[in-house]
């Protein structure tokens, strides 16, 4: 599925703002690394280091075929090799710094409600929805929709999904658990939750 031009220019200035967040972020990481890890820790600092230039040149890559993404699949794969950096630097970042590393994902409101009621482990993401791509993809919406069309969808799909809109029929309650799961994601991403 190609990408409206609107929405694939939105997507573009998204990925941007996030490889310039990443690059800021790994310079005062450097930073730190050579001011606290430099005399004490040199082989620490030399892995830290290796890493960041790693991040570095395959921010590099992605920025140069972020030019050529068009469609939806590409820019899913995009997203997810950004995603695999972000979390390089988590775990670059965690050991320098000597801490635990930081949970990637948020737990949305419907796995709470879920192992509130002792039906899984928090710890576990048993999702299917990972990046906001799925979660639009999941909702039938074009990447990059406004959030009010984004829950507009999401109750009309909620609606006709429900049991007792059904007459009492369950068959559809995974379609409806993986459209609430969309939704809390785009909500979060819209920093709304």
């Amino acid at each position: 599925m190609t990408f409206h031009k609107r929405l694939g220019s939105r997507f573009h200035a998204g990925m941007r703002r996030r490889i310039k967040d990443l690059r800021a972020q790994t310079e005062t990481g450097l930073d730190f690394a050579l001011e606290h890890l430099f005399q004490e820790r040199v082989e620490t600092y030399l892995w830290v280091e290796e890493g960041f230039s790693e991040i570095e040149r395959m921010m590099q890559v992605i920025e140069e075929e972020l030019l050529d993404v068009q469609e939806l699949t590409h820019a899913q794969r995009m997203e997810s090799r950004l995603e695999f950096i972000e979390d390089r630097f988590d775990e670059l970042d965690s050991t320098m710094r000597q801490r635990p590393r930081r949970r990637r994902h948020k737990i949305n409101l419907f796995q709470f409600f879920k192992t509130a009621s002792g039906g899984g482990d928090p710890t576990v993401s048993q999702g299917e929805i990972h990046s906001a791509v799925q979660a639009y993809e999941a909702l039938g919406l074009e990447f990059g929709t406004p959030m009010a069309a984004v829950t507009q969808a999401f109750r009309q799909r909620a609606k006709r999904l429900h049991p007792d809109s059904r007459k009492g029929d369950r068959t559809a309650e995974p379609e409806l658990r993986r459209i609430i799961e969309a939704y809390q994601l785009l909500k979060s991403e819209f920093g709304l939750s």
